[in-house]
């Protein structure tokens, strides 16, 4: 199957972000890029691999352990 690369519009609409985040990404090479041009794409795979590095996992709150009265 083919690699899908995004534009920053379809990044930032995937993420549910303005513009903005994406390109400072971008800038500040904390992401994977391809330059076509004066055309910046990020691979759909590359994408969700950083989605997947940067999730955070809930934490289980830790019972307390019972006083006796």
């Amino acid at each position: 199957m083919r690699e899908r690369y995004l534009s920053i519009p379809e990044v930032a609409d995937l993420l549910g972000t303005t513009e903005r985040f994406p390109r400072r990404l971008v800038a500040e090479r904390r992401i994977t890029f391809v330059k076509v041009g004066a055309h910046v794409r990020i691979a759909e795979s590359v994408l969700f691999a950083y989605i997947k590095a940067n999730t955070v996992e809930p934490v289980r709150p830790r019972r307390r352990a019972r006083r006796a009265a």
